[in-house]
């Protein structure tokens, strides 16, 4: 009886030690499985961090998967280019800031000519020299945000592209027109800068023609002032 009791003892004892078993084995089945899957995931998107994977296999396909970094390409490149191009706008606006303000300067001295000491002159100089400075630095700012931008143009051209040809049409039509807006917005700075300047150049040029007729009005004067008494004694 006691053996009988001990066999049935080591039978529940194997039963159940086969079952910790099989668990065991099929926990340890399951982890090349975990860590297939977790390389499979890191390799096609561990530098896209972002791709959402779907469990239907067709959703894993090389031509799905490069559909979808396109898209991601064509999300960073559209950033960029915003940023770029709000950089440049802004840029751009400070320096036909600068242009008029200069513009006023060289008016306000333009109509005081001849009406100022040399103190008066002086200063005056002074603070168009200090406008002229800031006005160059602005443009210096605007050059080197361009060439970020042209930069950020060259990207989205090449992600929209590349997104095109991945078969993303939705992602390359909005990349291309977002490159349309920022151009156009760019342009439409550029033109309104560029007035800017041809009106300061205007101004410089009635600057000259005023201080040259001020020139010779002085010096018609001085001539005057040179004539001998003797010759204007009346006979």
């Amino acid at each position: 009886m006691a053996a009988f009791r001990r066999g049935v003892q080591s039978v529940g004892l194997f039963r159940c030690s086969w079952s910790v078993l099989s668990s065991s084995r099929h926990r340890i089945v399951r982890i090349p499985l975990l860590l297939r899957s977790n390389f499979l995931s890191l390799g096609a998107g561990g530098g896209l961090c972002a791709v959402p994977f779907s469990k239907q296999a067709e959703n894993l396909s090389h031509e799905a998967l490069i559909r979808r970094a396109s898209s991601l390409v064509t999300d960073s490149a559209n950033t960029y280019l915003s940023q770029t191009t709000l950089a440049l706008v802004d840029a751009l606006a400070q320096y036909a800031k600068a242009v008029h303000t200069l513009i006023a300067l060289q008016k306000r001295y333009m109509n005081s000519i001849g009406k100022l000491t040399p103190a008066e002159e002086d200063a005056i100089w002074q603070v168009i020299i200090g406008a002229r400075v800031e006005m160059n630095d602005k443009l210096d700012t605007c050059r080197h945000f361009e060439s970020n931008w042209m930069n950020a143009i060259n990207l989205s051209e090449l992600a929209a592209e590349a997104a095109y040809n991945a078969g993303a049409d939705q992602a390359s039509v909005t990349a291309r027109t977002n490159l349309n807006m920022a151009q156009t917005q760019v342009e439409e700075m550029k033109r309104l800068s560029s007035e800017a300047e041809k009106q300061l150049a205007e101004v410089k040029v009635e600057e000259i023609q005023r201080t040259a007729a001020q020139a010779a009005a002085t010096r018609a004067f001085e001539k005057e002032d040179d004539v001998p008494e003797a010759y204007l004694r009346e006979d």
